[in-house]
């Protein structure tokens, strides 16, 4: 069992800049693939990023150039470093794991999520 929370969410402007943390406990994630979804609000959850346990990296589109997903194994954590924010970034930012690809659907552990609004 894999226990994950979400930290560095906040109000923003729009050209600004944060740091997501997704510290992880219960187990190590050396071996999980983690990925960073976001839901706004009256919408479905959507995929954001992923770093498998390989460390091979995709994005969304929309963030793509803009977000960027790391890990550091050693302190079990992943970040989302977001860089050029958009009014349109502002929603729940969730931690996932224990699963791979774009669908929320295949993941098995989750954060409790952490909100990012940015502003115009």
């Amino acid at each position: 069992q894999v226990q994950l929370v979400e930290s560095g969410g906040g109000l923003v402007q729009a050209g600004d800049s944060l740091r997501l943390s997704c510290t992880a406990s219960g187990r190590t994630l050396n071996s999980y693939n983690v990925a960073w979804f976001r839901q706004a609000p009256g919408k479905e959850r959507e995929f954001v990023a992923t770093i498998s346990w390989s460390e091979i990296i995709s994005y969304a589109d929309s963030v793509k150039g803009r977000f960027f997903i790391s890990r550091v194994n050693a302190k079990n954590m992943v970040y989302l470093q977001m860089n050029s924010l958009k009014p349109e970034d502002t929603a729940d930012y969730y931690c996932a794991a224990g699963g791979s690809g774009v669908s929320p659907n295949n993941y098995a552990y989750w954060g409790q999520g952490t909100q990012v609004a940015v502003s115009s």
